[in-house]
């Protein structure tokens, strides 16, 4: 470990036991050596005794940096799991972090453009519109238009803030396998990978101006969704400009009531908005905290989520889709042992697996969960269960998964807030098998035709040719072939007819010498039985050069 990295280990040491917060600590045997080193090794005291836990929590990560603000923001939207009065400040790191100074975002926007900020905005408020781990906005007018925008600014300074942090996060992961008896079932370095590399792509604002502009026409006039228009002549990559919007924050739940809002039918459009993303498009926003979800003013009735902040995204592949909807459907279906079965052929868990055992161990874990209203199911105890579960049968990790799966927590917290009664299986399960059926009907045959009628088209001109080609190179392989036997089964002709020889040879010397020395008065006759062995056994050793 470098000095870099040791400094940084003791000043976040120094940072939890300055807000108190090695009082989360369980007090059992297994934590005592931690709670031992606090008092006899770390001589650093609480120095904000009077504040919530709640507020200390957010005034570390804050201080901490971008890597434990996601941390937090993740946690914020597990109401289950906290109390609200952790859950409510945790809320604040969403979209209130504490601001960089707004003459430092005006020079990062100069230093894009190269001109001066008048040059190609009005109204630029030097007061920031929000603040975020990794970037914050603030509002202008485009001159050229006079669209009202909200340019958003990279924190300067803040990569090697990342590198430091995630060093030693590599650190920890290494060690996860040494410590834990299924840790390398975990794969923690694959997961500390995938999330470095998401992290850091934040960091380049010209890919979240893409990752938008493709949501944007995935969802194009759509009544669900609304992502703000990206004008990307003015983005580069610590800068970029879109339009900008005015709705009602996803959390701010009082207010959209007060709107007339239809909180049933606003909670299974995001559930529905999200499966849309994942299987019809493959390319889903990965970041849906409540701080980049709003909802618009207009049709109440009908409403309309917009989404912001495309920095991450994920997508899946073809099978991994087709994996995961069939899981969902089986467990609607409470066909546990299909969950089994699609498991094992996955790879998941071993070829070995005993599926009954599998079967009975998911059964045991998800039936209770089902016909139950959103409001009553803890899906952190489901998933502390499943990790038992996996653990008992080696189940790994599948790191092209995380953000699917953090995804999904964010839609349950959200889904929580707004309408607790929301059944997330009911909603979700029409969506899946209309999506399975247009995947193996007839439709996905005739698509198939359609989307590759173009190629078949492009090629049939070729085809006389391709078939005189492939005629053409079937005989030459056939003569090709036909010479390679002949020439095999002379050789083989030869091998057998040497072989011959060499026997006559040999038979024809033995037969001389023992002649020889039975009858020594006859010199004639052994010595033409030799000479015609000889002579026999030269002529079998040219045959086989």
């Amino acid at each position: 470990m470098t000095l870099g990295e040791i400094c940084r280990l003791y000043f976040i040491v120094k940072i939890f036991l300055t807000y108190g917060l090695d009082e989360l600590i369980p007090r059992m045997r297994l934590t005592l050596p931690m709670r031992l080193w606090r008092r006899g090794i770390f001589w650093i005291p609480n120095g904000h005794k009077n504040e919530e836990i709640g507020v200390r929590m957010r005034l570390a990560m804050e201080q901490l940096g971008p890597v434990w603000i996601k941390f937090g923001q993740m946690l914020s939207t597990r109401r289950d799991l906290f109390s609200p009065v952790i859950a409510d400040q945790l809320s604040i790191l969403q979209d209130r972090v504490a601001p960089f100074d707004g003459i430092k975002a005006k020079e990062v926007i100069e230093k894009s453009i190269g001109d001066p900020v008048e040059t190609w905005f009005d109204d630029f408020d030097i007061k920031p519109l929000a603040s975020a781990s990794i970037a914050q906005a603030h509002t202008a007018t485009l001159k050229s238009t006079g669209k009202k925008v909200v340019i958003k600014v990279i924190r300067p300074d803040i990569l090697p803030v990342i590198k430091a942090d995630m060093k030693l996060i590599y650190r920890l992961a290494r060690w996860v396998p040494r410590l834990l008896p299924d840790g390398r079932r975990l794969r923690p370095m694959e997961i500390v990978r995938d999330y470095e590399k998401n992290l850091i792509a934040e960091l380049n604002l010209l890919r979240e101006a893409a990752n938008a502009i493709q949501l944007r026409r995935n969802f194009e006039d759509s009544h669900m969704l609304y992502v703000p228009e990206v004008y990307s002549d003015y983005c580069s990559e610590n800068m970029l400009v879109m339009e900008r919007i005015y709705g009602i924050p996803i959390s701010d739940v009082a207010t959209l009531k007060q709107h007339g809002v239809n909180m049933k039918l606003l909670a299974e459009r995001g559930v529905q908005v999200f499966f849309t993303q994942v299987f019809r498009d493959s390319f889903f926003h990965a970041d849906m905290h409540p701080g980049n979800i709003f909802v618009s003013y207009d049709h109440p009735e009908d409403p309309q989520y917009i989404g912001i902040d495309c920095g991450i995204v994920g997508s899946l592949n073809k099978e991994d889709k087709r994996y995961l909807a069939e899981n969902f459907i089986a467990f609607f279906n409470r066909d546990y042992r299909k969950v089994a079965e699609l498991h094992v052929d996955s790879g998941w868990v071993p070829p070995d697996t005993n599926v009954e055992d599998f079967e009975f161990a998911i059964r045991t874990v998800c039936e209770p969960i089902f016909e139950r209203p959103l409001a009553e199911i803890s899906f952190g105890h489901v998933l502390l269960n499943l990790f038992s579960t996996a653990r008992r049968f080696n189940m790994e990790v599948q790191p092209q998964l995380v953000l699917l799966q953090k995804t999904l927590l964010y839609i349950e917290g959200i889904g929580r807030q707004l309408y607790p009664q929301l059944d997330l299986w009911k909603t979700a399960k029409p969506f899946l098998e209309e999506w399975i059926k247009d995947q193996i009907g007839l439709p996905a045959l005739l698509r198939a035709v359609k989307d590759k009628a173009p190629f078949w088209a492009e090629k049939l001109p070729e085809l006389p040719e391709l078939f005189y080609e492939s005629v053409r190179h079937h005989k030459i392989l056939q003569h090709s072939v036909d010479k390679l036997t002949n020439n095999m089964h002379a050789q083989r002709t030869r091998h057998y007819k040497a072989c011959y020889l060499f026997g006559v040879g040999a038979t024809l010397l033995l037969s001389g010498t023992a002649v020889l020395l039975n009858r020594p008065e006859c010199d004639f006759f052994p010595a033409l039985l030799m000479a015609a062995g000889f002579v026999t056994w030269l002529i079998g050793w040219r045959r086989t050069n």
